[in-house]
């Protein structure tokens, strides 16, 4: 390694972000840059361990420790070529993946881990800025033709992956522009778009053909598709939100967190407002949900100008520390707090909502709630004896997770078989169609971004050995090759 006690001279650091007073005011990424020699400092901090957890914990297997070493030494080149050989997207993984590989970094045993997300992030920007990254066609074409539905990071890096296999493949997107959930689901202040666009760019010069507004199986039949090219992927996401029928759920003002955030993402994307738009300004919010797109919503809302926001959930509030049932590699169940929570939240645990409450002209006016306690090993709850009470509430955000990808259109179209939790079912990527492949959350259930991209890529391989008898695509499984330094 580039300093080998690094891990003992050094502190995790992060860069300072604006105060959240200020970064309300816009939907701007806030984190402030770094010095260089920073940067460095960070990445002298992994040990090159004998077992290297964390590459173990990402599920692209990124060579964390090498492209850590290559950042400690100064050769930022050399750490893109690393990491470029594992992941299509690094732009993505190092501004939204929850980093598991840092859940698993050994250092973190004892001390906070390695920041691999941020030095992720760092490799790419740099790479981008040096003219590093450009456009790379293939440099023969196979003659096949290959459809990919849905253009989420699943969709993208399978797309990405025949691409460079030689295949002509075309994108199918249902809304107006690529990105998936990565353009409409993901907030700006996490993402800004311009970082999707510029990607999108990217392999559109690489000859990746996209077609925007059309969904399969309305405005082209899933037959039309299968004549034309001779694979279809399916990256449709699970898109199917997990409703709660309490009393009161049809009043106005109750809504899903996806169609709040979508709306606003389009509205900073210049797109037309909807009918009815879902904005908090000036009221109060319930973030029901206490996960990532929980979260969103609280950061979303308090920019948006709501008198107050309140994230309820009816789980227990999660420890401090890991606990003995949650040990070293395993992801940290411990209590999470996000930049959005700083901006101004008010946090419940173990609440119960009992029922939506509305006024005479049918307008949510609040939610009448309890607060429960959890028996040992959550093996159910009881209502505690005197704390049912209202929360004025104008706009609750159903944020409680997905439950399995779309029925309707193409997965219903072409009769594909389905797991038991309702994703379409496949060996090896292949659907129960032959010639039809699914990756992603359609396939998995809702996942992590760095998961779809994975699942993209590992499809692509297997779709490229159907179509062609065998694949030069790398597999995940493999260990790094072909990368000899540029400098």
């Amino acid at each position: 390694m580039s300093k080998p006690t690094g891990f003992l001279e050094y502190n995790r650091e992060l860069p300072r972000s604006r105060d959240p007073k200020e970064r309300i005011g816009d939907f701007k990424e806030f984190y402030e840059k770094m010095p260089e020699e920073k940067y460095r400092q960070q990445a002298q901090r992994c040990m090159d361990c004998g077992v290297p957890f964390c590459h173990h914990g990402c599920p692209l297997g990124n060579n964390i420790p090498e492209f850590n070493d290559a950042v400690g030494s100064g050769n930022w080149i050399y750490a893109y070529q690393i990491l470029d050989a594992t992941n299509n997207f690094p732009e993505f993984t190092g501004r939204i993946c929850p980093a598991p590989c840092e859940g698993s970094c050994v250092l973190g045993i004892n001390k906070p881990p390695v920041a691999i997300e941020l030095i992720e992030k760092t490799i790419t920007e740099k790479a981008f800025e040096a003219g590093l990254i450009k456009a790379k066609p293939p440099l023969f074409r196979t003659g096949k033709k290959v459809a990919v539905v849905g253009s989420g990071p699943a969709g993208l890096a399978a797309a990405a992956q025949l691409n460079t296999a030689g295949h002509w493949v075309t994108v199918f997107e249902r809304d107006t522009h690529p990105g998936g959930l990565l353009r409409y689901g993901v907030p700006d202040f996490k993402l800004e778009k311009w970082v999707v666009e510029r990607r999108v760019q990217l392999l559109e010069q690489e000859g990746i053909s996209f077609r925007c507004g059309v969904e399969v199986g309305k405005d082209i039949t899933t037959e039309e598709l299968r004549s034309q090219f001779d694979a279809l992927i399916l990256c449709t996401g699970a898109l199917t939100p997990r409703d709660f029928p309490a009393p009161g759920r049809e009043l106005k003002g109750v809504h899903f967190a996806m169609d709040y955030l979508t709306q606003q993402n389009k509205a900073l994307g210049g797109e037309a407002p909807a009918e009815e738009p879902i904005h908090a300004k000036d009221k109060h919010v319930l973030v029901i949900g206490g996960g990532d797109t929980g979260s969103d919503c609280i950061g979303t809302a308090n920019r948006q100008g709501a008198a107050s926001v309140t994230q309820i959930t009816w789980g227990e509030k999660p420890p401090s520390e890991r606990g003995a049932h949650n040990p070293w590699p395993e992801w940290p169940m411990v209590l999470q707090t996000s930049s959005s929570h700083e901006e101004g939240c008010d946090r419940h645990w173990s609440v119960l909502i009992k029922a939506f409450v509305g006024d005479e002209s049918g307008l949510l006016r609040a939610l009448r709630v309890v607060d429960i306690h959890w028996h040992e090993g959550r093996r159910g709850y009881d209502e505690v004896p005197g704390s049912e009470r209202e929360l004025p509430c104008d706009l609750a955000l159903l944020a409680m997770g997905f439950l399995h990808t779309e029925h309707e259109g193409p997965v219903g179209h072409l009769g594909l078989a389905l797991d038991h939790r309702g994703n379409v079912k496949t060996t090896k990527y292949h659907s129960s169609v032959e010639g039809v492949f699914a990756a992603g959350d359609a396939r998995r259930g809702a996942s992590l971004v760095v998961w779809a991209i994975s699942e993209g890529r590992e499809c692509a391989r297997t779709a490229d050995t159907w179509l062609m008898g065998s694949s030069r695509l790398p597999a995940k499984e493999e260990s790094l090759t072909n990368v000899a330094s540029w400098v």
